[in-house]
């Protein structure tokens, strides 16, 4: 039965068509998901544009730096040999979202990425407490055209290459740039412009040139103890650029602007990785949601709805583990779509196992209120921890494997039992920690009276030891910006047993 005319017909669009189709996914959007997002802006570009903003991880603007090139044309050069294809649609998290969509879609694409990034992804964006917590959606557009010109004004005064130095450091350091237990504050532009322009004004009160014609005087020591001077530095610290922007003795002050724009971009994206399955699985069930219920009131014909669940497959598809196009861990759309799927089964047409695993929500009979819920409480590892059923491990013919070094031969460990599929679950949750991704470097000591010498530690286990030649290199970066010698010792995180020692000198003066 048709309640609505047809929105459009056939694969061409328009703007007024993209209105119309706009206007009734928002209804549905709105009054029957009640998703609550930022307002939307809707940009349409060409195949050009859409490389520039892979070139800026899908960012409207940002500073000039030779690895955007690098990147514009490692992405160009792919596309245009077939290698890779473009995505249908970028999505901004700022207030208000912008969402760039590709002008060579269809008339239902634009439809279904609409629903999917400007409604689904903007929904999980607004609403998830890793990005509530740690990213400030209003300010991120202001902060990063002020980044831009600033970087450019630190150029001309400055020259490119001084600038670009501390960029390349910075750049290499950012994984290691984040505050992860707390402590970031959200971007304040205001705050960053008055604080660049008291640095300037006490630069230029405190500068006298007869000040470097004085002989060196002797270094002054201080009584302090060692665990005194790790407090007043605050250490032990996990955020490495935000002391070498706070402490290292010979940066100017326009180099510590700039790696703590470098910091602050780094800290805007680092809920994204945390929360892809969840943020992925959120937009796909959500265009799926709603673009089935247009054909069902029928505002799009079944030939617009074919190419809807065409397109879904292709996303959802989970690629074997030996295919050649195959990589490692599950395709996030695909898991985080079943996982969406299976929770409105659950609450919806509950079986009795889904009663003995979920007695919180089986039967409930409110799936858009639970995967709300779900969608702003948790990320990806506390999800597949909470909500990742024995349904689902079926479907993906999950099992864990041990592997012994001590043992030439791999061993199935968990199956398809009630104990197994719990040692699946705890393994595959475990696997989106972050903490499994990123090694747990600190900056735990440097006499600051005596030889300066940074004493940095990874703190790990046998067997688990960095890779010796990315060990060095990034050594070399940290010094780069603290100037004085770095030291990195490898710590058994059980036994405090020194496991390697890497050391970099500070660079040629």
């Amino acid at each position: 039965m048709t309640d609505r005319p047809l929105l459009y017909e056939g694969a061409d669009w328009d703007f007024p068509i993209l209105q119309r189709s706009y206007d009734a996914i928002e209804r549905i959007a709105v009054e029957e998901l009640g998703l609550d997002v930022y307002p939307n802006r809707i940009e349409i570009i060409t195949a050009e544009q859409m490389l520039d903003v892979y070139t800026a991880h899908g960012m409207p603007l940002t500073y000039r730096h030779w690895s955007y090139g690098k990147r514009f044309l490692q992405h160009e050069a792919s596309y245009r040999r077939g290698y890779s294809s473009l995505a249908y649609e970028v999505v901004i998290n700022s207030n208000p979202c912008i969402s760039y969509l590709m002008e060579e879609n269809t008339a239902t694409m634009q439809a279904l990425v609409i629903a999917h990034a400007a409604f689904g992804h903007n929904h999980f964006f607004r609403n998830n407490h890793l990005f509530r917590q740690w990213t400030e959606a209003s300010a991120i557009l202001d902060y990063l055209e002020f980044a831009r010109s600033y970087i450019a004004s630190c150029e001309d005064q400055h020259g490119v290459a001084a600038v670009e130095r501390v960029l390349d450091a910075a750049h290499a350091l950012s994984r290691h740039g984040v505050h992860r237990h707390g402590g970031a504050r959200p971007l304040n532009l205001k705050l960053d412009q008055k604080r660049e322009r008291e640095r300037r004004d006490y630069d230029e009160k405190v500068f006298d040139d007869l000040w470097r014609t004085l002989p060196a005087g002797k270094v002054k020591h201080t009584t302090d103890t060692a665990a005194e001077r790790r407090r007043r530095l605050g250490l032990p610290e996990e955020n490495l650029l935000y002391f070498l922007e706070k402490v290292a003795p010979k940066l100017q002050s326009w180099q510590r602007e700039v790696i703590r724009i470098v910091r602050l971009i780094a800290q805007y994206f680092y809920p994204q990785p945390q929360a892809k399955v969840m943020n992925e699985g959120c937009a796909t069930w959500v265009h799926q949601r709603i673009m089935t219920r247009l054909h069902e009131t029928g505002q799009i014909n079944d030939a617009a709805f074919m190419e809807v669940l065409h397109s879904t497959s292709n996303v959802i598809t989970q690629i074997d583990f030996d295919h050649p196009a195959g990589g490692p861990g599950f395709n996030p759309y695909a898991l985080g779509y079943a996982m969406m799927r299976d929770i409105e089964r659950i609450c919806i047409e509950p079986t009795a196992e889904d009663r003995s695993w979920f007695p919180d929500i089986a039967g409930n009979r409110d799936p858009i209120g639970t995967l709300r819920y779900a969608w702003a409480n948790f990320r990806d590892e506390s999800f597949v921890l909470q909500f990742l059923s024995p349904a689902v491990i079926r479907q993906f013919r999950m099992f864990r494997l041990l592997d012994d070094t001590a043992d030439s031969a791999l061993v199935v460990d968990a199956i398809h039992d009630d104990a197994g599929y719990r040692a699946i679950r705890r393994s595959l949750a475990s696997s989106y920690d972050p903490a499994a991704h990123d090694p747990d470097v600190e900056v735990v000591d440097v006499d600051l009276a005596g030889d300066r010498r940074l004493l940095l530690q990874h703190r790990t286990r046998p067997g688990e030891l960095l890779a010796q030649r990315d060990a060095e290199a990034t050594l070399r970066h940290v010094a780069q910006l603290w100037g004085y010698e770095v030291r990195l010792q490898e710590v058994d995180i059980e036994t405090e047993a020194v496991l390697a020692t890497y050391t970099a000198g500070p660079p040629p003066s």
